[in-house]
């Protein structure tokens, strides 16, 4: 539940609202605006570079996609457990920076290793940066980091509507054009980040005694006893399966680039017209916990409409609409969630660990996903199994959530003990 300011500060602006956060938040918001632009202005025409530009064969170009993802993915814990130590703003700094270097790389890249240690880069970039992020975000937002958190999703949609319109214009001159604006993009923030991103220092309270066998073992056995946690982040992957759909089945579904462009605009444009109203709606109406629910429930009955209207174009937008809205629902919780669950303690360990596992559900929720559409085709089979999901998940974050196990923790204001930041 909300009061009756809290409500009100959801219905203004973007900028209005953003405002009212002090100026380090509102330099996380930037950063994940041109984090999202440059990334997306230059990842979704790699492939077609890599095949058409340099004729590379597809188990290569595959090789090189799977190498950023893999290297993003399997470092997020690291890169969570490194900023909980040495502090956010340096994970930050240091992850901008290496996307500077490997997006630099890629646009003189020519020979397949180089090509994979430059996409090597730009996933670990990735893992260094997005856990410190996040933690810092919430840190510093103390008990407004739903209301922040709901901003930060709309900075993130708007870089991922505008990045690949930026980039299809840039990669029309070349390809090497938009590596070279992406790298300097990130130059800049890393710039920008080095001079204004305050460092803020750990709170006495936050801290906690150093176990016998070692700070850093002490910090993994935290994170990784805590059960309530686990069971969260698994009940969770499954939105990021559903989510990833608009990726992978939707786009499969429907005919032509100009409708698989439209998949991508009118999710991006519900997400940026509809977060902050419905995350003031939701505040004022809904428990944290039935917010859990009702998203991803909202996520599961998205695919009952290509269902029931099979590859029909006005469907397919439909589900994507309905998925961004569930996003929209989900996404500040689910972030108020992972702090509240971590206990203010490795707050940003606790986030690589989730994306981590996040990560690895996606892919395995692809793979079915895949080999579901190729037993049964475009029936109404594959979509039912992806609502079954959804709801499936719904039920396991409410029985979770009885007997308040996922009630919010005060502590410290979510400071991690040994972190810098």
């Amino acid at each position: 539940m909300t009061t009756a300011t809290e409500s009100s500060r959801g219905q203004g602006g973007i900028w209005k609202q953003s405002r009212s956060f002090d100026p380090a938040v509102r330099l996380l918001f930037l950063n994940q605006l041109t984090i999202n632009l440059g990334f997306y202005m230059l990842m979704p025409y790699l492939a077609a570079h890599l095949a058409d530009g340099l004729g590379m064969a597809a188990w290569s170009v595959g090789l090189v996609l799977g190498a950023r993802n893999l290297s993003q993915q399997g470092m997020f814990l690291v890169g969570g457990a490194l900023a909980d130590r040495l502090g956010f703003k340096p994970l930050i700094v240091a992850g901008c920076a290496l996307r500077t270097v490997g997006f630099g790389a890629l646009a003189f890249a020519q020979s397949l290793p180089m090509l994979i240690a430059a996409s090597l880069a730009t996933g670990l970039a990735g893992a260094l940066f997005n856990p410190a992020v996040r933690a810092y975000l919430a840190a510093e937002a103390g008990e407004r980091r739903v209301e922040a958190f709901a901003l930060f999703n709309t900075y993130y949609q708007a870089g991922i509507l505008l990045g690949p319109l930026v980039g299809v214009a840039l990669t029309g001159v070349s390809f090497r054009l938009t590596c070279v604006v992406a790298a300097v993009l990130f130059a800049g923030l890393t710039a920008v980040q080095l001079r204004h991103l305050p460092v803020r220092h750990r709170a006495e309270a936050a801290r906690e005694p150093d176990p016998a066998d070692g700070v850093a073992r002490g910090q993994f056995r935290t994170v990784l006893t805590n059960r309530v946690f686990w069971l969260f982040s698994l009940a969770m992957t499954g939105s990021y399966v559903l989510s990833f759909q608009v990726y992978l089945a939707l786009p499969l579904a429907v005919d032509g680039t100009a409708a698989t462009t439209a998949l991508f605009v009118v999710s991006a444009l519900v997400a940026l017209a509809g977060q902050l109203r419905i995350t003031a709606w939701c505040k004022a109406r809904l428990s944290r916990e039935r917010c859990l629910v009702l998203g991803l429930a909202l996520m599961g009955a998205a695919f009952l409409v290509p269902a029931a209207t099979g590859r029909a174009l006005a469907g397919l937008l439909l589900c994507a609409a309905v998925l961004a809205v569930a996003n929209a629902v989900l996404y500040p919780y689910e972030m108020d969630t992972v702090v509240a669950l971590s206990e203010g303690r490795w707050v940003a360990t606790h986030y690589g660990l989730y994306n981590t596992v996040c990560g690895i559900g996606i892919t395995l929720g692809n793979l079915g996903t895949g080999a579901l559409l190729d037993v049964t085709g475009w029936s109404a089979t594959p979509w039912l199994v992806l609502c079954a999901v959804g709801l499936g998940c719904a039920a396991a974050m409410a029985a979770l959530a009885r007997g308040g196990r996922l009630a919010v923790r005060r502590t410290a204001d979510a400071r991690s003990p040994g972190a810098t930041a």
